[in-house]
């Protein structure tokens, strides 16, 4: 078991606040699952808006989560894959999944309920 630190830690408080954004957690886990297109991506997501998935896929490109490759094809395509500092956090995210799965209730969404 290990020994749990009181203090205040700003590489786990930023590591949090990165994951822990609006739709960044399940954005990393489509990715992780092999997603690489944008419209892949925007696919698995209900209720995410384009500028809201870009603003995110951004985010994680400047912090070297991933890396946004441009294919040479007509038209252009564009994917974005995990670079080895995004897929170091696979463990983190399947043990997150597994929590939540023990732990929290589904919640049902309007049409389930009625």
């Amino acid at each position: 078991m290990s020994t749990y630190e009181p203090d205040f830690c700003p590489r786990y408080h930023s590591a949090v606040e990165m994951i822990g954004r609006r739709w960044a957690g399940v954005i990393l886990r489509e990715l992780l699952h092999g997603a690489t297109r944008f419209r892949q991506i925007g696919a698995a997501i209900p209720d995410i808006s384009d500028k809201l998935l870009s603003e995110r896929l951004k985010r994680f490109e400047s912090e070297g989560v991933i890396e946004r490759v441009i294919l040479p094809t007509t038209p252009v395509t564009i994917e974005y894959r995990l670079t080895e500092k995004g897929r170091a956090l696979e463990a983190a995210v399947r043990e997150l999944s597994i929590w939540a799965e023990t732990w929290l209730p589904v919640e049902e969404t309007p049409a389930a309920a009625s």
